[in-house]
């Protein structure tokens, strides 16, 4: 009979060793395992297996140990894990931690797209929201063919760029992140009856684009930006020259400036417009939503010529004669050389 008291035994204490066991693992699975003190973005790198994960994860968890456990109870593998940015701070225990892995359910970032004046400097800004770097985002915006087959490309490619903030994942792709602005671009279009108020101009889209981006640059007042785009519709109905000072500072690369000087001006560039008719090649930097909106409704005005108020207000005197306009022009220049500038 002994023997069969040391089989019972064994199995008793196989019993108590599985109990033992299956409690840790029911523990694991369901502790209460987030550090809501540090930050809530994980990031999953292309590469990371479970062993660089278990090192990304121990500043995040309370009891990383157990994370591991509850790991083999779901027999949560490498080739679970998706590249992305997580927000862990959406969970509480191990078994939600794992199955947001394992669903790949990414977080989002808000891609702010703002004034900026050139292709390399859009690149920079977004670098910072995505898994590409700067030289992998301006390669794919510079040599993308899905833009290219759309049109955009050169000079014409800052015209794609509507600005706003947009939700996107962190790991998107150039193929994605290509796509994306293509559409964003057509629903904006699309949108106010703005395609049709560019044909009633007898603009394209990307013409209406490049004007709104001079205007933007000769004023910050919205008040203003429909009389400069009527000002400068003016200009072109009767093929006088823009003469555009931000072309000019765009042309000579003189961001800094604070007054563009006739030496300026003898730039032989397409930008140019005081040396060349029509409008620029392309835009000189992102257009803002105000100006394409005021390059499409522009006010009922017969100006011609525009010239800063001596009185730092940033806003405008607005003349339909030549003559009006050099003794606004004398008030001007005289207030800046009273300043030294």
């Amino acid at each position: 009979m002994k023997w069969w008291w040391a089989i019972g035994s064994l199995f008793l204490l196989g019993s108590i060793v599985a109990g033992w066991m299956g409690y840790q693992y029911y523990q694991a699975l369901f502790a209460v395992n987030i550090d809501k003190s540090q930050s809530g973005i994980l990031y999953i790198y292309p590469g990371t297996n479970a062993d660089s994960l278990k090192t990304r994860l121990e500043n995040h968890l309370i009891h990383p140990s157990t994370f591991q456990r509850a790991a083999k109870a779901m027999k949560f593998k490498d080739e679970d894990l998706e590249v992305g940015r997580y927000n862990i701070h959406a969970v509480q225990t191990n078994r939600e931690l794992i199955n947001l892995l394992r669903a790949g359910r990414k977080e989002a970032v808000n891609v702010v797209i703002h004034n900026e004046r050139d292709v390399e400097l859009i690149s920079g800004k977004l670098d910072q929201y995505f898994l590409m770097d700067s030289t992998e985002i301006l390669n794919c915006l510079t040599n993308s063919p899905i833009l290219k087959k759309a049109g955009f490309s050169a000079d014409s490619l800052l015209t794609l760029f509507i600005p706003n903030t947009y939700q996107m994942y962190w790991s998107t792709s150039c193929e994605k992140l290509a796509n994306r602005l293509i559409r964003e671009h057509g629903q904006f279009w699309s949108q106010k009856n703005r395609k049709a108020k560019a044909d009633a101009q007898g603009l394209s889209p990307k013409e209406v684009y490049t004007l709104a981006s001079i205007v933007d640059r000769e004023t910050l007042a919205a008040r203003e930006k429909p009389i400069v785009a009527r000002l400068y519709l003016n200009r072109l109905k009767n093929n006088i020259p823009l003469q555009a000072d931000p072309t000019v500072v765009f042309a000579n690369k003189i961001f800094d400036t604070r007054r563009v000087l006739y030496k300026h001006l003898e730039l032989d560039s397409p930008y140019n417009t005081y040396m060349y008719a029509g409008l620029p090649p392309g835009p000189i930097g992102i257009a803002s939503i105000s100006g394409i909106d005021a390059v499409l409704n522009p006010d009922d005005n017969k100006y011609l010529y525009m010239v800063a108020k001596p009185d730092n207000s940033g806003l405008h005197n607005f003349s339909t004669t030549l003559s009006q306009h050099n003794r606004y022009a004398r008030q001007y220049q005289r207030w800046l050389n009273q300043r030294g500038l």
